[in-house]
């Protein structure tokens, strides 16, 4: 039964109207829940039996933000009237600036325009564990319905525009610290005690607050100009070449020297004209792009359910191998690393160990969490734990005599079940695979360096891998935070198929006499992060950087 998508409204004895999105999943705002938004709040706004309004989301959800396939539809069209009207018309004139008070009762998630609506809101209480967020910049765009004034309003100058900036959400618990929640409650008292504080409100006993006028968060022009000219250089750092950061600062400031109102009206002024932009195409197209690589015919269509991964071996101990064990050990998964030796495994081990110190180190882990996790590894020297892994990664050296031993010697010692993967980035899987009696369960789990921090893993399948054990690495992949892509078993995959050619165009305009600095100054100038040289190796990068000056100083001298 198909569940119904709309916005409904319920008046209770209190005086006190719900209105619910519902839009599954995610509650997201297409034009027939922004049009049933108005519907509702007119309605509330001018009905006598109504003393305060509550805003809420279905199935534990507030909501996930604007629906990003009207965008799709503007950059088919070019036609930006598809975009709705919603900063002036719903957020300032029906919500914000309602003489009823509303209430948010926020759970599980209010993203982008979700956590717009929010904040437009005269307060807002949470469960625990909610994720606030403005993801916006990520499309290519800005917050459009207000959130470049009223969220540094609420938090701060300075943590709004970081917010913004960086696509960073925060929980309920870090949001009623900052104020952006007034009040946290178990999910059962959600809509009980939202109830009570629009009525409170309503009553004189607690303040009726419109986001948009405030100011005691902002500080005085000499300080916001101090954190807005950071907030430049951090945008200068992370995105050169891309329009929405700079635009967006622009925006938040434009609000605190001409006021909260001019800011929203400005916002919007700005955010159609980056809808209609390259960048904004681009990324949405990759959003769109990154969810269609769940979707795999006759694999993810037929029924079938991901096998759990709970124990998986990790072949060989270098910088891929462990690598892709921390990776799996960050998701509770118990790894055992084997290697031909104990030297080699104790730099293996030791490997994993310097992994999970960096992250902590960059605040991105806790000191238990990387305990915990580093509790899960196993270091072997021989398969005789082999027996019940579910899976088992090959990550040794490019050589394919060395591969097929392994994958004949783990064929043998395996469950009959176990998937069979290896982390070759360019050899043929059927050659690999071919002294083996199990093709069905032999495919590629190509990880990209650092394998631990890098999220793309290319799935690579043969005309004999089955469904099965595609499926559960999609899945595992999942699981350990990553963005697996399938891909056909041909000459490097999928990457190293755009690569080989990138990299074979440098070697060949340096050949002709161009500058190699000149090289990577124009990729890294054009956006990319390194230079097809830079990308080399660090290393054989100086080496060459060496070699290039010696050469230089030696012609020099022979004049």
């Amino acid at each position: 039964m198909a569940k119904k998508i709309g916005v409904t409204m319920e008046v209770g004895n209190d005086g006190v109207a719900v209105i619910t999105i519902s839009n599954p999943p995610v509650n997201s705002l297409a034009s027939q829940i922004i049009s049933g938004l108005k519907e509702k709040f007119q309605d509330a706004n001018q009905r006598s039996d109504v003393k305060a309004i509550v805003l809420t989301g279905n199935g534990g959800r507030f909501s996930g933000g604007f629906d990003i396939n009207v965008f799709q539809q503007v950059h088919k069209t070019g036609d930006i009237s598809l975009m709705p009207e919603v900063s002036v018309d719903l957020v300032c004139n029906l919500m914000e600036d309602s003489r009823k008070p509303l209430v948010a009762a926020v759970e599980g998630l209010a993203l982008g325009g979700g956590l717009e609506l929010a904040m437009a809101c005269h307060a807002r209480v949470a469960a625990p564990k909610a994720q606030l967020g403005l993801p916006e910049l990520t499309l290519g765009v800005i917050p459009g319905f207000g959130g470049t004034q009223r969220l540094p309003r609420l938090v701060g100058l300075e943590k709004g525009t970081d917010m913004i900036l960086l696509s960073k959400s925060i929980s309920s618990e870090e949001g009623q610290k900052l104020g952006l929640i007034d009040a946290l409650v178990p999910p059962v008292d959600l809509l009980t005690t939202s109830r009570k504080w629009a009525l409170d409100i309503a009553d004189g006993r607690k303040p009726f607050l419109r986001s948009l006028h405030r100011t005691d968060k902002i500080g005085s022009l000499s300080e916001a100009r101090a954190i807005l000219m950071n907030a430049r250089q951090l945008a200068k750092r992370i995105s050169p070449n891309t329009p929405q950061h700079h635009a967006c600062i622009e925006v938040i400031e434009d609000g605190i020297i001409h006021g909260g109102y001019s800011g929203v009206l400005k916002e919007a002024e700005v955010f159609k004209q980056l809808v209609l932009s390259d960048t904004a195409k681009a990324l949405v197209h990759v959003f769109f792009a990154q969810r269609a690589t769940s979707k795999v015919p006759n694999v993810t269509d037929v029924g079938l359910k991901p096998r759990p991964m709970k124990k998986v071996a990790v072949i060989g101990g270098g910088l891929m191998g462990s690598g892709i064990a921390t990776a799996l050990l960050l998701s509770n998964i118990r790894v055992l690393l084997k290697e031909i030796n104990s030297e080699y495994l104790l730099k293996g081990i030791k490997s994993v160990e310097a992994n999970l110190k960096g992250l902590v180190s960059r605040g991105k882990l806790t000191q238990d969490k990387a305990g915990k996790a580093f509790s899960l590894l196993k270091g072997v020297l021989d398969y005789t734990e082999f027996k019940d892994v579910d899976m088992v990664i090959e990550a040794v050296i490019e050589n394919i005599q060395l591969k097929q031993k392994i994958f004949k010697e783990i064929e043998e010692v395996c469950p009959p079940n176990c998937i069979l993967a290896s982390n070759t980035s360019t050899i043929d899987l059927n050659v690999i695979g071919e002294k083996t009696n199990s093709k069905d369960r032999i495919v590629g789990a190509h990880f990209f360096s650092p394998a631990h921090l890098m999220t793309l893993l290319e799935i690579v399948r043969t005309e004999n891998t089955s469904a099965q054990v595609i499926l559960d690495l999609m899945a595992l992949g999942k699981a350990i935070k990553k963005v697996p892509v399938v891909v056909g078993n041909c000459i490097g995959f999928a990457v190293n198929r755009t690569f080989f050619p990138y990299t074979q165009a440098a070697h060949m305009l340096v050949n002709l006499g161009v500058d190699l600095f000149r090289v990577d100054s124009v990729i890294t100038s054009f956006g990319l992060p390194l230079g097809p040289f830079q990308y080399i190796s660090p290393s054989l990068f100086r080496c060459l950087h060496f070699v290039y000056v010696y050469d230089y100083l030696s012609t020099e001298e022979s004049f």
